[in-house]
């Protein structure tokens, strides 16, 4: 039987509530800034179809929204598309397109010429949720007998397969074209499916992750009704995601993108490619139990990080440093995904670090699990763990011998240079109880 191909991160490339782009971001996450903000004066409130009435009756105020303005680091719909694309696109579609430009970049494959190249090149990008602001807009035009009013691109605009396919068209991208939509784990999905494509030699790069633009009165309305998001920090926002804290009550809602480039390794070395990371195992599984909530006990989330750990060898797990939880910030999700983490480690003597970002992000939905995997790499890649804000006291449910990251940042930059296998864990999991779980590995030899 052949080997398995190998497979490595060559491009990142991140539009998120702390800012656009790989360094800003990281930059503020490391010194612990909050890209949370209340719904009242912002931007996007004021640019939207929806009354300021029906935003100021949500029992949630906070959101997690990229900021707009004209700075490099900040998102200018009018200086980044031309008005035909800013019509026929959702936000969603736009800041994947972005994310996908800034890591196509660095990773110095923006361009490929070549038509046997091209047809190697495949995206898989995908997002949770839809447009509803614009789908309620372009309904309510047609209820009152406006049916020419009915966009045009109004199909194309609510598609999710579309976030992949402009990203293919702007660049001839003719390799896989793969949508995934697994709620909360989409952006993880299409990060392990883009490797499976790679193994299984459909493609030698494939651009991927995910996207999701749905701070909207519509999804706010039905994550509050189903108890999901965090109210009680409306006049604290930045306070409001608390990962671990014993005192956290529900998540709150984001947007953005996370899209990585990943690469055959022999195709990465011949043309002398930066390399991030390398994946290293993809495990999936489902709880089986409930619409919404996962398991207590974790047992769906344990069967998906031990997956991960397939290929490589159950062993392997003494050498993993660092686990970047899903973590959400909500009462019963935080402490099963830590159950689980405890029994994935059992008798061994590891004792990984553990981050989760939401506290900085908010949650991206199905842009959460690209954009983390994105900042899991940069910890592999500088020896650097951001530490979880907004932890006060640490749950006393918790109980685990990884180290949870409060306090301060890690800095372990200087093992970089003598460790020799370095293992992070991304965990990601779902409404319709869908866990995933992404092992990368510093790259060696």
């Amino acid at each position: 039987m052949p080997l398995a191909r190998r497979v490595v991160v060559t491009g990142l490339g991140l539009v998120s509530p702390l800012a656009v782009g790989v360094p800003p971001t990281w930059q503020r996450l490391l010194a612990g800034q909050s890209g949370l903000q209340n719904l009242g004066p912002s931007a996007l409130v004021a640019a939207s179809a929806m009354s300021p009435e029906i935003w100021a009756s949500l029992p949630s105020q906070v959101a997690a929204m990229v900021p707009r303005g004209p700075q490099t680091f900040e998102f200018d719909i009018e200086r980044d598309f031309p008005s035909h694309e800013r019509r026929m696109m959702s936000h969603a579609m736009k800041f994947s397109l972005m994310a996908a430009q800034e890591a196509l970049q660095d990773a110095q494959l923006t361009k490929v010429q070549d038509p046997a190249r091209l047809a190697r090149i495949g995206v898989a990008v995908g997002m949770a949720m839809v447009d509803l602001e614009y789908i309620a807009h372009n309904y309510a035009a047609l209820q009152a007998g406006q049916y020419k009013k009915v966009g045009p691109h109004f199909v194309p605009r609510i598609l999710p397969n579309l976030a992949p396919g402009h990203i293919s068209i702007a660049y001839g991208f003719q390799g896989p074209n793969h949508a995934v939509s697994t709620a909360c784990a989409t952006g993880s999905h299409a990060i392990g499916d883009a490797y499976r494509f790679i193994q299984a030699d459909t493609a030698d790069v494939m651009v991927c992750g995910g996207t999701e633009a749905c701070v909207d009165p519509l999804a706010m309305a039905g994550f509050a009704r189903a108890r999901a998001l965090s109210t009680r920090f409306n006049d604290r926002p930045e306070r409001a995601s608390r990962p671990f804290d014993r005192n956290r009550d529900g998540f709150v809602i984001g947007e953005g993108a996370g899209i990585l480039v990943l690469e055959e390794l022999q195709h990465a070395l011949e043309r002398r490619a930066q390399i991030y990371g390398e994946v290293l195992g993809y495990g999936l599984s489902g709880d089986a139990h409930h619409i919404t909530a996962g398991l207590a006990n974790g047992e769906g989330a344990v069967l998906a990080m031990r997956g991960a750990f397939h290929a490589v060898g159950a062993d392997q797990i003494h050498n993993l440093w660092h686990i970047n939880a899903h973590a959400t910030s909500t009462p019963l999700g935080d402490v099963a995904e830590m159950r689980a983490v405890q029994t994935l480690l059992g008798e061994s003597d590891s004792q990984p670090y553990v981050s989760a970002h939401k506290a900085n992000l908010g949650h991206l939905l199905g842009a959460a699990g690209s954009a983390e995997s994105i900042l899991a790499l940069k910890s592999l890649q500088t020896g650097v763990i951001p530490r979880i804000i907004n932890v006060d006291h640490l749950d006393p449910e918790i109980q685990t011998q990884a180290r949870i990251v409060t306090g301060e940042n890690v800095d372990e930059s200087d093992r970089n240079r003598y460790q020799p296998l370095r293992l992070t864990l991304k965990n990601s999991f779902g409404f319709g109880g869908t866990n995933v779980s992404l092992l990368f590995g510093q790259y060696t030899e």
